[in-house]
């Protein structure tokens, strides 16, 4: 791939390396044809990985933006796009911006999943912008399911200072929709709540609400994940079929709350990663975006009860 590509055609490359000097070789070049083209380069890495760099690149450091935003290092998937989006309209005209990210999409399968939908979607949302960015995936630091799904969501993968199509890149609908889905195993234990056909939708709302208040410690993120799982409900009402149920389950680390009714007719699997109506937000359609937002992890899983929206998080300490 031609390093020098229009500036309004995105890029989206991985590469994968095995330990430092490996993201080195990969990651150096790639900074310094950012920094050579006027670009707005940003690195989007652990803290370690950004001393190494800038150890690196020495004065020209002071060049480099610090983003851990533009990732799941530091944001949740919504606010990292909505992020990336704020800065491509800051980047001057005819420059792009240049991101280097080392993958790290957290320390288990419900994380690792939502990196997955990441890495993907952002494919789709980012379409049109002007941003060159190099995904780094290493085997030291992942497991081999994580490293194996570069190809499958990166239309370009690096090699030896190669950038080529990858041939098992995937369109993000499709990709996500056919995304094996893993069993919670806090599923496997009784839950702490459990309603079957609610009658309205605030009784459920008050249902949940007097629940997380017993089950969650810190009382900002049970205002959020209250919050939103009140609105995946409203969704359940106002766009499903009823009955509508619902299931929290915790281990005192992590809840988990899913929200069921029994429609058939939901499609989109790349829902609520950018609002429903975009900018205009008094026109609704915010559930599924405030989820993801305010919760670790969100799956939507068809089957065939109906639609279950599946919330997951790992709780904050009071």
């Amino acid at each position: 791939m031609d390093a020098h590509a229009t500036p309004s055609r995105p890029q989206h490359a991985a590469a994968v390396v095995d330990g430092g000097p490996g993201l080195l070789a990969v990651a150096l070049p790639f900074l310094d044809a950012g920094l050579r083209a006027g670009d707005t380069v940003a690195l989007a890495c652990p803290p370690d990985v950004v001393a190494l760099l800038a150890g690196e690149l020495g004065e020209r450091a002071g060049q480099v933006r610090l983003e851990p935003r533009l990732t799941l290092l530091g944001a949740r998937a919504p606010d990292a796009l909505a992020h990336a989006q704020r800065l491509v309209r800051d980047v001057p005209r005819g420059a792009r911006l240049h991101v280097l990210s080392l993958v790290d999409f957290g320390s288990g399968p419900a994380e690792w999943r939502e990196g997955l939908r990441f890495e993907s979607v952002a494919n789709r949302l980012m379409a049109g912008s002007p941003v060159r960015s190099l995904c780094v995936y290493d085997r030291g630091r992942l497991p081999a399911a994580v490293v194996d799904s570069a190809a499958v969501t990166h239309p370009e993968l690096v090699d030896d200072g190669a950038w080529t199509p990858s041939a098992a890149y995937r369109d993000p609908a499709d990709y996500l929709r056919h995304l094996p889905w893993v069993r919670d195993p806090l599923e496997d234990t009784p839950p702490v709540l459990a309603v079957d056909d609610v009658p309205r939708l605030g009784t459920l709302r008050h249902r949940v609400g007097r629940a997380l208040a017993d089950l969650v410690p810190d009382p900002d993120q049970r205002q959020d994940l209250h919050l939103a799982a009140a609105e995946v409900a409203a969704n359940a009402f106002r766009h499903g079929v009823r009955p509508v149920s619902v299931r929290i389950w915790t281990d005192g680390d992590r809840l988990t709350c899913a929200i069921t009714d029994s429609g058939h007719s939901f499609s989109d699997p790349m829902a609520g990663f950018s609002p429903a109506h975009g900018s205009d937000l008094g026109r609704g359609g915010m559930g599924l975006w405030l989820a993801r937002k305010l919760w670790d992890s969100v799956d939507l899983l068809p089957g065939p009860a109906g639609l279950t929206v599946r919330l997951g998080t790992r709780l904050h300490p009071a």
